[in-house]
């Protein structure tokens, strides 16, 4: 093999000299050139960014897979640059498993229809989980990615080659200080006049040539240091022009960050229209199987989610009155003063917010307050009868917490 050994040697002598340089610094033996404040922080803003940018990623990650089997395998299968198989989620493995279930406890019977029902709703969920892990990776975590294996990797190349022109830098100053300090040393001795009765000849010879080769000395250590300044002026430039695009990585952050919180409204509001048209299914069986009983126990969890977009709204907000449930209005309001609450089946609601009466067989709400409610046979599951004092009127189950 053939070895450039002149080339060898010159990267060994740079390296060598690079580690003197950076060994003295550390000990505060040697000079070190700063940079400007400017610099700095942008330094400080890319080291930020790059260490929050893998912390997101990470998380973001956990958050769409909390399986770190699962995880690793998939970094592995990303490495080997392989296709990811294709996973279950974990809402149709529970659909899966209720719909066996239903198909050998008997998919007639009430238990058995019931889990085809929540089996589907299951199966939903499960596909719309896996619309949004698909979404988020190609919309959040694929640029948050392309950040760290693209543009940081090249930043980071930039500044070490920046952090070698540097200490090269220092070093042809610290060479040029000693040169000039030699230079002068000896032209001092070199500008004592010699005594041929008392000293030697042969001394003032030997100053005047040592004077003259450190002044070459000094031009050479002034001729490297110019080529180490324009080639780190050059290099820092261009450092800079790269860290200052940071700005430009975090706008393109934030496009990718409201496209997420987009996918991830898009998918909650499909789980709750889910679970709203599920618990109406349920709603209905319960009165079914068990007429003359309280229905509609389900309680949400939090009041409806708002959103500026319009097909987002309609899936979040609560469904409003649209079936009397009883009679017409008119008639409506006579037969529920003549009603009388169930012997068993009454209990206690807190109203979670305001409802406005469409009409005066509704019983108007307000947030917080304590009202008596139950449930008729044949009553839309979607309403109860409320009663506040003598006032008494349908009220939508969706605006209550139940007590007891």
């Amino acid at each position: 093999m053939d070895f450039n050994m002149k080339k060898l040697a010159s990267d060994a002598g740079i390296f060598f000299t690079r580690a003197v340089q950076f060994t003295e610094e550390k000990f505060g033996q040697a000079e070190k050139t700063e940079l400007d404040a400017h610099f700095e922080n942008l330094l400080a803003r890319a080291d930020s960014t790059k260490n929050w940018t893998e912390r997101i990623l990470r998380q973001t990650e956990v958050l769409l897979q909390p399986n770190p089997s699962a995880r690793v395998e998939e970094f592995l299968y990303e490495k080997l640059d392989r296709k990811v198989p294709s996973r279950v989620t974990n809402g149709e493995l529970l659909a899966q498993y209720m719909a066996e279930a239903a198909s050998e406890l008997g998919p007639t019977t009430p238990y058995g229809k019931t889990l085809i029902k929540v089996a589907e709703a299951e199966k939903r969920l499960g596909a719309a989980e896996r619309d949004f892990i698909h979404t988020a990776s190609i919309n959040f975590l694929t640029p948050l990615r392309n950040f760290l294996e693209g543009d940081w990797k090249t930043i980071s190349k930039e500044r070490r080659l920046l952090q070698n022109r540097r200490l090269d830098l220092d070093a042809c100053k610290a060479r040029l200080k000693k040169a000039k300090a030699a230079e002068a040393k000896a032209t001092c001795e070199g500008d004592t006049v010699p005594d041929f009765q008392e000293t030697r000849p042969r001394n003032y010879i030997l100053s005047a040539s040592a004077s003259a080769l450190w002044n070459d000395e000094v031009d050479k250590a002034e001729q490297e240091l110019r080529v180490a300044q324009t080639e780190f002026d050059r290099q820092a430039e261009v450092t800079r022009l790269l860290l200052e695009g940071i700005s430009s990585t975090h706008v393109n952050h934030l496009r990718c960050l409201h496209e997420f919180v987009e996918s991830q409204t898009t998918y909650y509001a499909q789980c709750y229209r889910h679970m709203l048209d599920l618990q109406k299914q349920l709603g209905s069986s319960q009165g079914a199987i068990f007429p003359g009983t309280f229905v509609g126990t389900t309680e949400p969890a939090s009041p409806p989610l708002s959103s500026s977009s319009p097909t987002t709204a309609a899936a979040t907000m609560p469904v409003g009155p649209s079936v009397a449930g009883l009679a017409p209005p008119g008639e409506a309001a006579l037969r529920l003063e003549e009603v009388s609450p169930p012997a068993s089946g009454t209990r206690k609601a807190r109203v979670l917010y305001d409802y406005e009466a469409a009409d005066s067989s509704e019983l108007a709400l307000l947030a917080d307050e304590l009202i008596t409610v139950y449930s008729l046979p044949g009553m839309d599951p979607d309403w109860l009868i409320g009663e506040r004092g003598n006032k008494k009127g349908k009220v939508p189950v969706t605006y209550l917490e139940l007590l007891s």
